[in-house]
């Protein structure tokens, strides 16, 4: 509010509280997407409509995905403990998976992505590839697909370029995976995309609607009634801290929960 700290380092504070490090690939730092125009050709900061509702979880950007997930909540019966638990999202923001395909260019998340993927890259139309076709993926097309981001596209270039020259893929359309493609106001340099992407993290709208987005992942509405009204609730398995493992006897049990974790995620401690 006093401006006394950018909004970059507020929010790697309050991972940082929340138990959130990049030591720690299933506890990676986790940021938000803040912008949802990714085909313009000039980048507006002072429109409202250039960036996302930081209100609302990624399930919820559409009204027509915010109702597909809230069907199915209502159509789950709750049965704590199961794998068929009511909530509205099976898949997670931030996972170790997650973490290491949008930093695969870069050792040693390359090493990380093929060890995860069982020894290789994944298939090339499911790599990270265009930051357009992610956002769109993660805010309204892929219902499995509920990924925010990590705090590198706000300053680090690099992990845009395919500098190693890795193998990755062609997809289908016949593109080959090389450097991730930018949208059309970054003019295919990974240095102004950084540089506009930040700005947009530094910007009034941004400043005046953050808080609106911790309330989701570090605060009040992470879990409970407030989290069911903003569409807001995981499998009960991602919310680490509320699972009391050391009162599961049954090993086998045990094992699924700590699996299940660690392939999908956890929810921050809430600040």
């Amino acid at each position: 509010q006093k401006r006394e700290i950018s909004n970059f380092d507020y929010l790697m504070y309050l991972n940082t509280l929340a138990g959130r490090s990049y030591n720690d690939y299933m506890q990676y730092p986790v940021f938000p997407w803040v912008l949802a125009d990714y085909h313009s050709e000039t980048l507006n900061l002072t429109d409202p409509h250039t960036f996302r509702d930081l209100s609302k979880p990624m399930g919820a950007q559409t009204v027509e995905r915010k109702h597909k997930f809230i069907q199915r909540f209502n159509e789950v019966e709750k049965s704590e403990g199961d794998l068929s638990a009511q909530c509205h999202y099976c898949t997670h923001y931030s996972s170790a998976i997650i973490v290491a395909s949008y930093l695969v260019r870069m050792e040693p998340f390359t090493q990380t992505f093929c060890s995860l993927q069982g020894g290789s890259f994944d298939v090339a139309d499911r790599m990270f590839h265009s930051v357009k076709s992610t956002w769109e993926s993660a805010s309204r097309d892929n219902m499995s697909d509920v990924r925010e981001l990590t705090p590198e596209f706000f300053y680090l270039p690099e992990f845009l370029i395919n500098a190693n020259h890795f193998e990755l893929g062609c997809m289908q359309d016949g593109t080959v995976l090389g450097d991730v493609q930018l949208p059309p106001w970054a003019d295919g340099d990974p240095h102004k995309f950084i540089f506009l992407h930040r700005q947009a993290l530094e910007s009034d709208y941004v400043s005046a609607h953050l808080h609106r987005w911790i309330d989701l992942i570090f605060g009040h509405k992470q879990h409970g009634s407030a989290a069911v009204e903003a569409v807001n609730t995981y499998h009960p398995y991602f919310y680490g801290d509320k699972m009391d493992l050391n009162n599961i006897k049954d090993p086998l049990i045990k094992g699924t929960i700590l699996g299940f974790i660690s392939n999908f995620g956890q929810i921050p401690k809430q600040v």
